[in-house]
């Protein structure tokens, strides 16, 4: 028999102006930051299916103050079978999907580090709301600094939050922008003033978003294969250069194939590409040196 999954904790607005809209609070008690572990992600598959059928919009925020998500397991991606990895990301993009497939409009509120996994996860919000932490903090996808690549349609997700050849070569390079690039870049669609305004504005941009038609087609609100023409284009904004190391190829792979082949082709070739290069000689030896800086 399955074990029963306690669901990330929810709050719905009973009354006033946000009435309606539920706030997932992503939280793992006891850890120092908020990862993409196989048991957070059930806790959120638990709340997003808990959801009420009355709910008019849903905003992700965390519980952490340092950090909205701090990225995947990078534990499981270096230690998991081939076969368990895919599981893993797979699992992923499937609870991800139900959270942008929802039927009302979806906010992630980002006060702290949004890296890898955990912007993957956000972008799969219709929104993105930001607000200066005490500290600078970064936002990006770092992957490629340890020669693997996005699995969760990061690829795909942040050329539509910004310029796509700067998305491109950031990604291609491994290199967050600081909370102030990104804002300057476009990434957000709304900003708080404080880390404490965050969720209020999160839920003050669902209550203009609920009045207006959503699309549901099974990918994000917010990727490169709605950009048309734009979207099409995107590949030659990726330099050469970019394209000479092991995950600048991938990341390449990934965009055509989402441009020439759509959404669930990017994502499958993210993954596959993640689990090859995690089995990398410099895939295995960045992982081990990340975890061997982690112990000082």
């Amino acid at each position: 028999m399955r074990e029963a999954v306690s669901p990330l904790p929810v709050h719905i607005e009973t009354d006033g102006p946000f009435a309606g809209i539920a706030t997932i609070m992503l939280e793992q008690p006891g850890k120092p930051v908020v990862v993409l572990d196989h048991g957070l992600i059930q806790r959120l598959e638990a709340a997003i299916v808990g959801l009420p059928r009355e709910v008019t919009g849903v905003v992700l925020a965390s519980a952490s103050e340092r950090v909205f998500v701090a990225g995947a397991d990078l534990k499981a991606i270096a230690e998991l079978s081939d076969a368990q990895l895919h599981a893993y990301l797979q699992y992923g993009s499937k609870v991800f999907g139900m959270l942008s497939q929802l039927p009302v409009p979806t906010a992630a509120a980002i006060g702290g580090a949004a890296l890898g996994g955990g912007l993957e996860l956000a972008m799969h919000c219709d929104a993105l709301i930001g607000a200066a932490g005490a500290k600078p903090y970064p936002v990006g996808l770092p992957e490629a600094g340890l020669a693997i690549c996005p699995g969760w349609g990061g690829t795909v997700l942040l050329p539509a939050r910004m310029e796509a050849g700067l998305a491109m070569e950031k990604t291609a390079k491994g290199e967050p922008l600081v909370f102030e690039k990104a804002k300057d870049a476009g990434m957000f669609d709304d900003l708080a003033i404080s880390a404490g305004q965050l969720v209020t504005v999160a839920k003050g941009w669902i209550a203009k978003a609920r009045m207006r038609p959503l699309k549901r087609d099974g990918a994000p609100a917010k990727w490169i294969g709605r950009k048309g023409a734009e979207g099409v284009k995107a590949l030659d904004f990726m330099k050469p250069e970019l394209m000479s190391t092991e995950p600048g190829r991938a990341v390449a792979m990934a965009i055509d194939a989402g441009l020439t082949r759509g959404w669930q082709a990017a994502l499958e070739v993210e993954q596959r590409e993640l689990v090859r290069l995690r089995n990398t000689p410099a895939g295995k030896a960045a992982i081990q040196a990340f975890f061997d800086k982690a112990k000082k």
